[in-house]
């Protein structure tokens, strides 16, 4: 209940009402996830190791010991056990609709089996990344998405398997889509104020560094996909550019909107450049100068 009402709490700040937010994400899966079973005959075990990715996160982030203390074992393994079950559900319906009854089975039995995980505490290792010298967007982002990231790699792997170049195309954009989420919180107005620059050196510093580190991220699904598919260049490229475009309008939409967290307006926006890509060259501008007017009150 605790993790539903913050979840309730983060689609209001964000302008949207909880149900409609609740819908639009289902109703964004449902579509996905037919479009990878139309496309391949691995959806069902790329969405079972998707699935079982996001239940071992949430096994593992201390929450099972406080479950533990404040409950008790039974009724807090009894709650982590209703907590997998409405994660799961949605992978479930897909599963079932879809035919694949091994890789339902055996989520349900992987839902089950993680509800009684005991947790001793935090471990020690730390996950190390490669973007450890520009805190924090992908250092942290990558910490908490990597298990997300390794089922768009092995989409890749799938594509060129089976010679599929939509499949490719959709892992690409998964890429894409996970590393935008890396700018949607603000930080700590003295994360900006370190900075020590003016508003547009600070702006350029936030996107250069996307641009590199996102590139890292992206490069591995471009090079396969260029690799593998050189009668199909234009697609890939094509994805990759505004990749990178999207991401700096995000980062753009993000200080706009700072010091609060991106709003319905600001996502609005977003989206509808989506649709109509020459709205973009209205919208960069439009969001870089809100930004540079909202950092001007900490940067000079």
């Amino acid at each position: 209940m605790l993790q539903f009402n913050r979840t309730n709490r983060t689609l209001r700040g964000y302008g949207m009402h909880p149900v409609l937010g609740y819908l639009l994400g289902f109703a964004a899966f449902i579509l996905l996830s037919t479009y990878l079973f139309h496309q391949t005959t691995y959806g069902g075990p790329v969405l079972l190791l998707l699935a079982l990715g996001i239940l071992a996160k949430m096994a593992a982030t201390g929450r099972t010991e406080f479950l533990r203390l404040v409950f008790g074992d039974r009724k807090g393994r009894l709650i982590r056990l209703l907590e997998n079950l409405m994660i799961s559900l949605p992978f479930l319906v897909v599963l079932l609709y879809q035919g694949a009854y091994a890789a339902t089975l055996l989520l349900i039995a992987g839902s089950g089996a993680m509800a009684g995980l005991r947790l001793k505490g935090r471990p020690n290792f730390t996950l190390p990344t490669p973007f450890y010298r520009k805190p924090f967007e992908f250092t942290v982002g990558f910490r908490n998405t990597w298990y997300l990231l390794l089922p768009a790699y092995i989409l890749t792997a799938i594509a060129v398997s089976v010679q599929n170049l939509n499949l490719g195309l959709l892992a690409m954009l998964l890429v894409w889509g996970i590393s935008m989420t890396y700018y949607l919180r603000p930080e700590p107005a003295y994360f900006v104020w370190s900075y020590a620059v003016r508003p547009s050196g600070f702006i350029f510093e936030k996107m250069k560094t996307a641009t590199v580190f996102a590139a890292g991220l992206v490069l591995p699904v471009v090079a396969s996909l260029l690799l593998f598919f050189p009668q199909h260049p234009e697609m890939t490229l094509f994805i990759a550019f505004f990749g990178f475009v999207f991401l700096w309008t995000i980062i753009l939409a993000k200080y706009a909107a700072y010091p609060d967290e991106m709003g319905l307006p600001e996502g609005v926006l977003i989206a509808l450049s989506i649709y109509f890509l020459p709205l973009l060259l209205v919208m960069i501008p439009f969001f870089y100068f809100k930004s540079i007017k909202n950092l001007n009150l900490l940067l000079k």
